[in-house]
C-alpha cells in the first residue's frame, strides 16, 4: 500500500519535472513521506523506482558498452506506403546492436531486434530502457528480456526526451542515412525509396 502511494507522489512530481531524480525527490517529498508516516530511505526508493521502471537513468555511471540498450520505434516514409524500423542501441557507444524492418507494428519487429541485439556482450546486470509502448509492454517482450536477465526500464510518459539516445539515433536515420522519403525527396537519386533500398542500406550503414 505505502509503495503504491510512494510511486502516486512521484508521477505527480514529475509531471512538473519529469527529469527529478532520487536525490531531489527524497528532499521534495519528506514532508509528504512524514506525513503519511512512510518511512522510506534513498537506496529503498531507488530500488522501488526502478523495480517499477522509473528510474531516471544517469548516462554519466554508465563506463562501457553492454550495460543499458535503449530501444525504439520510428516510422519511415516510403515511396509507396510505411515501413516500422525498430532499433536498440547501446546507450555507451550509441552503437546499432540491433535492427529490424516490418511493414506493421506488430511486436514481431521489436523482438526480431531484440534477439540480434542479444549476440553482443552483456555487462553485469543489463539494463533496457523504452517507452511505454505496447509492442514494449506486451508480455512475450518482457518475457524475452526476462530470459536474458535483462533487466527493464520505462518512459513514465511516453516522453521522448526521457528516450532522447533512441530519438537521436532515429533523426540521423532519417536524416542524414536518408531512410526516409521525405527526408530525400528534395534529392532526385534518393526518389525511389522501397523496402528492399531500405534494408540494403540499413545493412551497409550498420
Amino acid at each position: 500500500m505505502a509503495d503504491a502511494l510512494v510511486i502516486k507522489m512521484v508521477r505527480e512530481v514529475r509531471k512538473d519535472l519529469p527529469r527529478c531524480g532520487v536525490p531531489k525527490l527524497m528532499v521534495i517529498l519528506k514532508d509528504r513521506f512524514d506525513g503519511h508516516g512512510i518511512k522510506m530511505g534513498r537506496d529503498q526508493l531507488y530500488r522501488l523506482l526502478g523495480e517499477r521502471g522509473y528510474l531516471i537513468r544517469d548516462l554519466s555511471v554508465l563506463t562501457c558498452a553492454g550495460q543499458l540498450w535503449v530501444s525504439d520505434i520510428t516510422y519511415l516514409h516510403l515511396k509507396h506506403g510505411f515501413a516500422y524500423l525498430s532499433i536498440v542501441t547501446d546507450a555507451y557507444s550509441h552503437r546499432i546492436i540491433g535492427y529490424c524492418l516490418h511493414p506493421t507494428l506488430h511486436s514481431d519487429g521489436p523482438i526480431n531486434a531484440l534477439l540480434m541485439a542479444s549476440t553482443s556482450k552483456m555487462q553485469g546486470t543489463l539494463i533496457h530502457h523504452s517507452d511505454r509502448g505496447v509492442q514494449y509492454c506486451c508480455q512475450q517482450y518482457i518475457q524475452t528480456l526476462e530470459s536474458f536477465g535483462i533487466r527493464i526500464s520505462m518512459t513514465e510518459n511516453s516522453d521522448p526526451y526521457e528516450n532522447a539516445i533512441a530519438e537521436r539515433i532515429n533523426g540521423i536515420l532519417k536524416t542524414e542515412f536518408l531512410l526516409d522519403f521525405s527526408a530525400g525527396c528534395a534529392l532526385c537519386s534518393y526518389c525511389f525509396l522501397t523496402t528492399s533500398t531500405v534494408r540494403f542500406r540499413l545493412f551497409t550503414f550498420i
